[in-house]
């Protein structure tokens, strides 16, 4: 659409305030108000605006949708006994994958929504609470009808994950219909990072609304037996970060080798994925992409590991930042490597000290 010269007008206004009434653009602009009414209606229809107030659609935002839930965690003081009670301490976190993936992107610099769905509760407010200083809660459904995610994990004495429970039933609720609530805040969008929490429907809607219309989609799986949610064809996923055991979940394969863990790359290329990262625990991780270029990280002897809650999120969140930011997938590694590595020295599943600038330097100091 080609902005007529009364158009250009209207939106350069808007741009210097956003806040403007349509009475106040239309005594500027010495027009009715209803004449003013009707251009603003196209332009938001054309996608120049996001719907009031007026927000200008310079797609430097990110969305992410999925998991907002609170997470507790319980850490045993001794080696784990089966069948017993064991002594432990406990503590309450917020946590669930897109929401950490968004303040971890928050913490660095990128505005972002989160879509999910919560209950109205205690857990939702201790949730709004901690997170919107770093992202935009806005696009969270809020319902009656279920109670807001949770999360427990049990830790051994070392800070190693044992076992962990999930209640991921609002999730349940984050349907199309949902989604399609917010189709503004999603056309706007630079990138659409979305995790598994999510039903398959709304995962295919969003990787079809990415193609359509040409806004890049990034998949995170958040457990293996959530891959199930995940559609055959990712023709679509502009890139997709996975775990050793999701890959070998969803590709059917197993990876016990360097060439069996190239090859698993390979058939996520296969399927449609741009840009594929499997991450392998104490063996590193590895990305590739549809163009050829691929990269490999080892990973980093952490001595003293506080806890691996987040640890995930922080690499996915950094990846996605370098990435953005037009890093090389070597780049992106070294970056998401050094995020993981300080998150998991650290109680919190989003470090608190994270910004660009500190990201730089913590990178520096493990010489990557």
């Amino acid at each position: 659409m080609t902005l007529s010269e009364k158009e250009a007008q209207l939106f350069n206004l808007i741009k210097t305030n956003p806040y403007f009434s349509q009475q106040e653009l239309a005594e500027k602009m010495n027009l009715s108000r209803s004449t003013v009414a009707n251009m603003i209606s196209r332009l938001i229809e054309e996608k120049y605006l996001l719907g009031r107030a007026y927000v200008v659609n310079e797609k430097d935002y990110l969305v992410c949708i999925g998991g907002a839930n609170v997470d507790r965690k319980l850490q045993s003081l001794a080696p784990l006994q089966a069948s017993t009670s064991n002594p432990a301490t406990s503590a309450l976190s917020i946590g669930g994958v897109a929401r950490n993936i968004a303040e971890n992107l928050g913490r660095l610099g990128h505005p972002i929504s989160l879509l999910s769905v919560c209950g109205k509760d205690s857990d939702f407010e201790a949730i709004k609470q901690h997170s919107q200083s770093f992202m935009n809660l806005d696009a969270i459904y809020q319902t009656e009808e279920v109670a807001t995610g949770s999360y427990t994990a049990v830790l051994d004495a070392d800070g190693n994950m044992a076992v962990a429970l999930a209640d991921m039933s609002a999730y349940d609720l984050l349907t199309p219909a949902v989604i399609q609530l917010n189709l503004p805040l999603l056309h706007g969008a630079r990138a659409i990072i979305i995790d598994l929490n999510c039903p398959a429907e709304t995962l295919h809607f969003i990787i079809q609304f990415g193609k359509q219309y040409q806004i890049p989609v990034i998949v995170i799986p958040v457990s293996s037996p959530k891959m199930a949610h995940l559609p055959k064809d990712l023709a679509g996923v502009s890139l997709l970060i996975a775990n050793r055991d999701e890959s070998e979940t969803f590709l059917d394969t197993q990876i016990t080798d360097t060439q069996s863990w190239q090859d698993a790359m390979q058939k996520w290329l296969a399927l449609g994925v741009e840009n594929i990262v499997i991450t392998n625990g104490q063996q590193g991780a590895m990305a590739m992409s549809q163009t050829g270029e691929q990269a490999y990280q080892a990973a980093i002897c952490v001595e003293k590991i506080i806890d691996v809650t987040g640890a995930g999120d922080a690499f996915s969140g950094a990846f996605i930042d370098s990435w953005l930011n037009g890093g090389t997938l070597a780049d992106c590694l070294k970056f998401a490597t050094t995020n993981a590595v300080f998150t998991i020295r650290c109680m919190h599943t989003v470090r608190t000290d994270l910004t660009k600038e500190k990201l730089i330097q913590n990178r520096e100091e493990l010489a990557l």
